[in-house]
């Protein structure tokens, strides 16, 4: 531990406690690897904060002496976005001590959450007060409201109510001058310039350390209903999605699977059940919601809109769940869909979004040309299908090793990306850029938007304290003209 580092543990361990910092290499070491694996670090300590005034007094101790922190949360991050770097130079500054619901207000719709609190934690907090918080992904057990803030998340209710930019009614944050920006109120009118709050969001821990925040509810659902669906073509499947948006509004999730990745979550999950008898080339999750018991029953709505759909042969068949325990058994299906990949072997993994419209035609003549492309690879995408994102997978030849992954990801990347780039779409639609994706984002980003991206974060961190070496590199390019 160098100097500086030993001295920031020392002073912050004096200050706050034991329980301020962890330094024991054990219990450290599970929080050195991102979720998918990719990226090993290596780190001191752990700064464990309980208070935003703790939080506040460490930031301002490491800015002091010059010692870089990469904030963390449930470290699910995909693109290694929570992970220290490898030499060992920052220290992890992890919020899960601050896990506190500071506020709930059923009237008003609105909860204040530390950042440390996991959103399943948070669902049964709002729900048990009649209100819900209309975000969800496969990670829910672990991810925090702090890592939700910092990387827009997006899950699979965006169709209705956005991605967490849309669900924040204000942040409380540390800034890498250790000041405090509060601005947890939750104004509804608010013009003093510009929005620190929408600056904070989706940056990834770079311009500031979230510690908590102000969160929009619903009310909570009185009933649901969840259907399967069987369909030929991803075309189909949003001509069904345009049909049931024009009918309602009670539609929330429209969640896309092609059959390869439906028999990879078969194949490696065990308990999981085929939803449909006969083969279908793509498949569909879809769910629709009653939050008053007076309104039509989802169920019911469902196989009145999806009538017509049959009759026309957008949909091959169809089946709405008879009960909760097998509308979460579908779900169980998707939410599995991640995990059943990353055991299957090695792949090349792509968060993109392109426009909705284009969405369908993209998926068929991408996997199609990655296939050309590569021998022996196959392809194809899975997800949000409504908000023009699905995760795009390209995986190894069959027997392949790890190996193949180090000899080939980094070709395979910039091929999906320039199809992506070309496309009008974005390399990253709700998972960041972290590290995984920093040298594709810096290639093809357009000059003007990494020197706006780099002026805005050089300004608030000129020492460059807040997780060095995701969503920018220190030494990348400035932009300019």
């Amino acid at each position: 531990m160098t100097n500086a580092r030993h001295q920031l543990v020392e002073r912050v361990v004096a200050r706050f406690g034991p329980a301020a910092a962890v330094t024991d290499s054990v219990a450290i070491e599970p929080w050195l690897t991102d979720w998918r694996q990719r990226f090993h670090g290596a780190t001191d300590a752990i700064l464990s904060p309980a208070t935003t005034a703790e939080a506040a007094a460490m930031v301002g101790i490491a800015r002091d002496l010059g010692v870089a922190l990469v904030p963390q949360g449930g470290n699910t991050s995909m693109v290694g976005g929570a992970t220290p770097p490898t030499d060992g130079s920052a220290l992890i500054l992890s919020l899960r001590r601050m896990d506190r619901i500071r506020r709930l207000d059923a009237a008003a719709n609105l909860a204040v959450a530390e950042a440390g609190v996991i959103l399943a934690t948070l669902h049964d907090a709002v729900g048990d007060v009649g209100r819900r918080f209309p975000l969800n992904l496969g990670a829910s057990g672990s991810a925090t409201v702090g890592g939700l803030v910092s990387t827009n998340a997006g899950g699979t209710q965006v169709l209705r109510f956005g991605t967490m930019r849309s669900l924040v009614a204000g942040l409380e944050a540390v800034l890498p001058d250790g000041s405090v920006h509060d601005n947890l109120a939750a104004l509804k009118k608010d013009n003093r310039g510009y929005s620190l709050d929408h600056l904070l969001i989706g940056a990834e821990g770079t311009l500031g350390l979230v510690t908590a925040a102000s969160l929009r509810l619903g009310p909570a659902v009185a009933v649901r209903a969840v259907a399967w669906l069987g369909l030929a073509t991803p075309q189909a499947a949003l001509d069904t999605l345009r049909a049931l948006e024009s009918a309602t509004d009670a539609v929330e999730s429209f969640e896309l699977i092609p059959a390869d990745t439906l028999a990879r979550a078969l194949r490696h999950i065990p308990g999981l059940r085929q939803p449909l008898a006969g083969d279908h080339r793509w498949h569909v999750l879809v769910e629709a919601v009653a939050t008053d018991a007076d309104d039509e029953p989802p169920a019911a709505l469902l196989e009145r809109l999806l009538a017509p759909v049959l009759d026309r042969g957008l949909v091959a068949d169809a089946v709405v769940a008879a009960s909760e325990a097998q509308a979460a058994a579908f779900w169980r299906i998707r939410d599995s869909l991640s995990e059943a990949e990353r055991r299957d072997g090695p792949a090349t993994q792509h968060d993109i979004s392109v426009p909705v419209a284009d969405m369908p035609r993209f998926l068929i003549d991408a996997a199609a040309a990655v296939e050309a492309r590569f021998a022996g690879v196959s392809a194809s995408g899975f997800g949000h299908l409504g908000d023009g994102n699905v995760h795009f997978h390209v995986r190894a030849p069959g027997g392949s090793g790890e190996d193949w992954y180090a000899a080939y990801a980094e070709t395979v990347t910039r091929f999906v990306d320039d199809l992506v780039t070309a496309a009008g779409g974005s390399i990253s639609a709700e998972h960041g850029i972290g590290q995984m994706k920093l040298a594709e984002f810096e290639r093809l980003a357009p000059p003007s938007r990494l020197a706006a991206l780099r002026a805005v974060r050089d300004a608030l961190d000129p020492a460059a304290i807040f997780n060095p070496g995701k969503l920018l590199s220190a030494n990348g390019p400035r932009g300019g003209s």
